[in-house]
C-alpha cells in the first residue's frame, strides 16, 4: 500500500462549500482534487495557472466616492438609453460558451 501524508489547511467555509458542490458534479473527492493540484505543481514546476489580478476588475461600489458612483450610474443610464445593452439571456449563453470551450 502506498504511504500518504496528511495536509491540514483552513479555508473560508463558503469557498469549501462551493468547491465541494463543483467537485461533486464532477465526481471527484476533495482529496483527489487536491492531489491533482499538487501533481500539476510538480509537472509545471510552479503554480499551474497565472496568479494575477484581472486586467478589468468588477467595480466595488463600497470603495467608490459618491461622485464616482454617480458617474458610473450615468454611464449605465447612457448605455441603456442608447441601446447598448446585453440581455441576461445573452450573458448566460456567453458564460456557458466560456466554460465549455
Amino acid at each position: 500500500m502506498t504511504k500518504t501524508a496528511s495536509i491540514y489547511t483552513r479555508v473560508e467555509p463558503e469557498v469549501k462549500v462551493q468547491v465541494e458542490q463543483v467537485l461533486s458534479k464532477l465526481g471527484i473527492p476533495m482529496a483527489n482534487a487536491i492531489n491533482l493540484f499538487l501533481h500539476q505543481i510538480i509537472l509545471h514546476e510552479g503554480i499551474p495557472f497565472d496568479v494575477k489580478l484581472p486586467a478589468k476588475r468588477p467595480l466595488n461600489c463600497a470603495t467608490l466616492s459618491q461622485a464616482q458612483f454617480d458617474a458610473e450610474m450615468e454611464k449605465g443610464f447612457e448605455d441603456l438609453e442608447s441601446g447598448q445593452i446585453i440581455s441576461a439571456k445573452q450573458v448566460r449563453e456567453n458564460m456557458g460558451r466560456r466554460y465549455t470551450t
